[in-house]
Formats: structure tokens, sequence, C-alpha cells
């Protein structure tokens, strides 16, 4: 697939999903190598066309769920939420990057990481409580006459 700066894209696919898509060529007598989703014409998809198909289906969708009559839906969206849900379920940063297609990992970074919390609680809970009891620190007499002896 080719993306944002005519930069070839490889999307890893499930087996559920390479079923589905199988199914669709077989359905639409579609060529493996010719685009999934052909215009009319049976040319590509221009970014407009498929923004519009994922505005009209969050539209028909919003008749039964009508929250999403409040929320900004659009392509770039569901490739963030894709990633999101990834790095909940734990997929490495690096593994992302590789499938958003970032060039500097650096990018993914910013975005990813630090935008899941989930992750930040999980590392917090990892750190032992101290041994100590609450309170001011009293420090004991050997140190005290060690200090008082310089």
């Amino acid at each position: 697939m080719t993306g944002k700066g005519r930069k070839e894209r490889h999307v890893p696919l499930g087996q559920g999903i390479v079923r589905v898509l199988r199914a669709w060529l077989r359905e639409t007598g579609g060529d493996a190598a010719g685009p999934l989703f052909p215009t009319t014409t049976g040319g590509h998809m221009s970014r407009d066309a498929i923004e519009r198909r994922v505005t009209l289906h969050v539209k028909q969708a919003a008749a039964s769920c009508p929250s999403l009559q409040r929320k900004p839906v659009t392509t770039h969206s569901l490739r963030h939420t894709c990633a999101m849900r990834l790095r909940a379920k734990g997929v490495p940063i690096e593994v992302i990057a590789l499938i958003l297609g970032h060039e500097d990992i650096a990018t993914t970074y910013a975005f990813y990481l630090h935008a899941d919390m989930r992750a930040a609680e999980q590392a917090i809970s990892l750190v032992a409580p101290p041994k100590t009891k609450p309170g001011r620190y009293r420090a004991p007499d050997p140190l005290l006459a060690f200090l008082e002896g310089l």
C-alpha cells in the first residue's frame, strides 16, 4: 500500500481479515494485484473518497450509537486508535512504529508512549512502597556524632 509521502507501507493482517478479504476479492472479481476497493472506473480510491466513505458509515452507525455524533471519526483517528490499542495490548513501541511507517521512532514515542497512561500506571505499580514509616527523617546517633565531629 502506498501511504503519505508516497511511501510504501506493509501492514500485517490477521487470519480472520485475510479470509474476509479473499472472499471479497472472489465476490467482486477483483485482482489481488489491483486496488482492493476500486472506483467505478477500476482505479484506486482517492484519500478524499475514502474519507467520504468513513464519514458516511460513521453517520449510519450513529443511528444506533448516538455518541458517534459527537466524535470526530476520521481515517487518521482510526489509525491512532489502532496504535493505542496495540500499545494497550503490550505491543512494543518499535513494532507499532514499523506498522505506522514512522521513519523516526521518536515520532512514535512522542505520540503513543506518553499517551498511554495505563502503561505509566503499571510501571508505578512495580515500584515497591518504602519500608520505613512515613514521617520526618531522624538520623541515627552514629551519623549525628560523625557530623558533629566535622
